[in-house]
């Protein structure tokens, strides 16, 4: 039973299509230091949101990633808006964050905004109400906003100047460093 449990699960995790490749490696590491680094040029308290963004922006192709970073955007401004509102009245309270999810996704159904947005404003919402933290909560807020824009405008351009080849030779992490160079031999 375990060995067809870990068999089951093995087929949930191995990648059939868009395996990791070296060169996605490589520009997600790039962007996650490059994010760090622009992060760091402001007074932002919690700048390892900026590389998480920025490495969750790099998953994708630019094309993919224009629409779900802007749900991103607009999920995050919602979360900390009406993070910083219950935090100031409610600080850390479940009920009062329970019902704030629930008014998030009224107004997210309301908007016809796609589940991402929502998703990402639940996220900040838990972040800013739920994380203790000594401070105003509109500089909290604020900067989980900026941080998580940083890492998603670093991603974005990164995608941009430096897209991922979707042909081209085997550069699947796990090949056989003879088939990374096979095409450049021929």
């Amino acid at each position: 039973m375990a060995h067809k449990m870990t068999f089951d699960l093995r087929q949930l995790v191995i990648a059939k299509e868009n395996p990791p490749t070296l060169t996605n490696a490589a520009r997600t590491a790039v962007a996650a230091v490059v994010s760090l680094l622009v992060a760091r040029l402001f007074p932002l308290t919690e700048i390892y949101w900026a590389a998480i963004s920025a490495v969750i922006v790099m998953q994708s192709t630019l094309s993919e990633a224009l629409p779900i970073s802007a749900q991103r955007f607009i999920g995050t401004a919602i979360g900390a808006i009406f993070g910083g509102v219950v935090a100031m009245f409610f600080p850390g309270n479940v009920a009062a964050f329970g019902v704030a999810v629930f008014v998030i996704g009224l107004l997210c159904a309301a908007l016809k905004m796609d589940r991402g947005a929502y998703r990402h404003a639940g996220f900040t919402l838990a972040i800013v109400i739920l994380v203790p933290r000594a401070g105003n909560v509109w500089v909290i807020a604020t900067h989980r906003f900026f941080e998580v824009s940083i890492g998603v405008v670093v991603g974005l351009v990164l995608s941009a100047a430096w897209p991922e080849r979707t042909s081209g030779p085997a550069e699947k992490i796990g090949d056989p460093i003879s088939a990374l160079h096979a095409e450049e031999r021929n």
